[in-house]
């Protein structure tokens, strides 16, 4: 795969989880002021879930805890992570020298949370969130030593005085 064709496949997966991202927090502000646990309770009841059933039941409890400045810090938090993923999409498609730096230290800041949650429960998907994630950070990180190799080559010889003779 052509380094562009990969930096563009990596923009793309980064950029739609920003757009994902920042769509759930804007769905969060819809909740602000509102009673959640009904929600909640509403949604359970349309579904036809069975209130007592495990995730049901940690949806209702989870959704009994939530208030106006939880949900607000959480759009918050959605919002700054979109801008950074879309801002990285950008720097990936553009071939900005900054935007594989970017990239690697973004995904490189999850790998020992995903870590830890393999220690903690082997799944499937969480090994091929993992692996994936591991994959992309350690692509960037050898398309970046590719672009310092190839700066150091266009640099003259550090013995030279720059004089031809």
């Amino acid at each position: 795969m052509q380094p562009t064709t990969a930096l563009r496949s990596i923009a793309l997966v980064e950029g739609a989880k920003g757009v994902i991202v920042l769509v759930a927090g804007l769905g969060l502000l819809g909740l602000v002021h509102h009673d959640v646990g009904a929600i909640a309770q509403a949604l359970v009841r349309e579904a036809h879930l069975n209130p007592a059933s495990h995730l049901p039941r940690i949806l209702l409890e989870a959704s009994g805890k939530v208030d106006d400045h939880r949900i607000l810090f959480l759009a918050r938090f959605a919002l700054v992570y979109a801008v950074m993923r879309l801002v990285e999409a950008y720097g990936l498609w553009h071939r900005r020298p900054w935007g594989p730096w970017l990239g690697a230290v973004i995904g490189g800041l999850y790998l020992p949370f995903e870590v830890r949650l393999l220690i903690q429960r082997l799944t499937m998907l969480h090994l091929l969130v993992f692996l994936g994630n591991l994959l992309i950070v350690g692509y960037l990180v050898w398309q970046i030593a590719l672009q310092r190799r190839r700066e150091r080559a266009m640099l003259p010889d550090a013995g030279t005085d720059g004089v031809d003779n």
